[in-house]
Parts: C-alpha cells; structure tokens; sequence
C-alpha cells in the first residue's frame, strides 16, 4: 500500500513538472515592445516598436532604420504627426513606445509645463533654423521699416528664432534672455521689425502673407524649402547643436529596453548618417 501511494506521488510530480515547462513558452508574447529590457522576439514573432514622428524629416529617416530593425526582429510602426502636442501626449500615455520629432529644450520645456515624463534615449540629429524670404526679397531685408517677421510662438523656438535674428544683427536681445527670450526681450530693433507669433506648423503656408519667417527644419523640409534658399542660417556649431540637438524621446524608465536600443543603434548607424549626409544637403546634420 505504501509502495502504491508513493508511486501516485512520483507521478503527481512529474505530471507537474511538464505542466510547468510546457507553460514557460512564449504565450505571455503580446508581440509589442516592452519595458523589461527582454522584448527582442526571441519567439521568432517581430515585436512592434511603435513611433511618434513628423513626417520630415524623421519618419523619413525612421524609414531607413526600419530595413535594419526587419533583420532584428522587430516591426517599427511609424505614426506621423504634423504638431508638436499630441506625439508628446500619446508617448506620456503610452500609446506610443517613443517618439523622434523634438529637440531636447523643447521636451524638457514640454515636461516642466505639462509634468509629463518623457527622456532622451538618444540624441540623433540637428536642424539649423533658417530665415526665408516671404512676399519681400532678401535685399529687402535691411531697408523695409517695419517689416513683418514671423516666428514660432512656443517658448523655446521662439527664442531660438529670435537668436537667429540677433545672430544676423538684426536686433538685440536684453542680457541673459537666452533660451527663454520672447519678443518683449528685444532691447534694440533699429529696424522696427513687427515679430509676429504663430505655431510653428503654420510658418510654411503663410510665409507668403509676411515679409519674412524664421521656420524650424522640419516645416522647412516638408514644404520644399531648401537650406540653400535661405537668407540665414543658424550656426550649426556650438551651444545651438547642443540645446537644439533632435532626440529620440521615451517615457521615463523606459530608455533601457532591448527594443529601444536596438532602435537607436538603427538611428546612429552608418546607414542612417549615409542617407542624412546625401538627402539634405545640410538642413539636417548627424550627431553621432
């Protein structure tokens, strides 16, 4: 009897034992980029990497990266946004694993007002901002009193436009204003330029109705406008590249994961720099 009752046992165990090792698959495999920092799809299903960008330049060059991730296992969806608001939204509440539209000033400008949480995972690029001739030349420029100049309204491209025009002489800003500097902190404006603030999207399809605009890279890429064409540009050495340089953009906790670093080696690969260096000529420059 007590031989009966310890083989009953015996099997009991080892019908347990295969319970336990035939349930530690990959059924838990939800197929979407995780935070545990083992989410590479070693199952053999691609996992999804799921992306915020605007459509130029980076969804553009997210395209090449996304070649690069097929090989690795992983799908990269990219969802395309034309302001600056809702990729940063979408990334806090996580319907997106990241995002690659923004500057670093910018994202943490974005966190300080809206208590969101985003980090850099990445610093991938830099865009010179550059001032455009409107419905007035660029000989113009110096004789025109008056003029109108239109420029970003969100704080930290509006500054950035605003040194860009200091940078050409064009007015002067009070001391210390720097990265925080709006129109009320031009302290000399000999020319008596009217600043006129509008959202950055909209710089592109009303420079016809101002004289002149200072656009961000992406707008300006979007809409045709060539570094070439400019009449400045910013300097692209310096605290600019540094302040301004694009990032990668994850939520907080989240930099580490196996997904979102097999995404930024995509992003600072040799592939990537090759396809900057010959599609803009400039109005878009590599940092890694």
């Amino acid at each position: 009897m007590k031989r009966r009752i310890a083989a009953l046992a015996l099997a009991a165990l080892l019908v347990l034992g295969l319970t336990a090792c035939g349930g530690s698959g990959g059924s838990n495999d939800s197929g979407n980029a995780g935070t545990d920092g083992n989410d590479s799809g070693s199952s053999g299903e691609a996992v999804t990497i799921k992306v915020g960008a605007s459509p130029a330049p980076h969804a553009a060059i997210l395209e090449v990266a996304k070649e690069i991730l097929a090989g690795e296992g992983y799908n990269l969806d990219i969802v395309e946004f034309d302001d600056y608001v809702l990729p940063n939204e979408s990334l806090e509440d996580g319907s997106l694993d990241a995002n690659y539209f923004q500057h670093i000033t910018y994202m943490n400008e974005f966190n300080e007002s809206n208590g969101t949480h985003l980090v850099s995972a990445a610093g991938i690029h830099y865009e010179p901002f550059c001032l455009y001739a409107g419905k007035s030349s660029a000989e113009e420029l110096e004789t025109a009193q008056g003029a109108q100049i239109a420029v970003p309204n969100d704080a930290t491209n509006e500054a950035r436009a605003l040194m860009l025009l200091e940078q050409e002489g064009l007015i002067t800003l009070k001391e210390g204003a720097g990265l925080s500097a709006t129109k009320s902190d031009i302290a000399e404006n000999p020319y008596n330029f009217d600043i006129v603030e509008m959202e950055a999207r909209l710089l592109t399809t009303t420079l016809q109705d101002v004289d002149f605009a200072v656009i961000n890279g992406n707008y300006a890429i979007d809409a045709g406008l060539k570094i070439s064409d400019a009449i400045a540009v910013e300097a692209s050495t310096g605290a600019a590249a540094e302040a301004y340089v694009n990032v990668l953009a994850v939520k907080e906790g989240n930099e580490s994961s196996e997904s979102i670093q097999a995404l930024v080696k995509a992003l600072q690969s040799e592939q990537v720099k090759t396809y900057i260096e010959e599609t803009y000529d400039g109005a878009v420059v590599p940092l890694f």
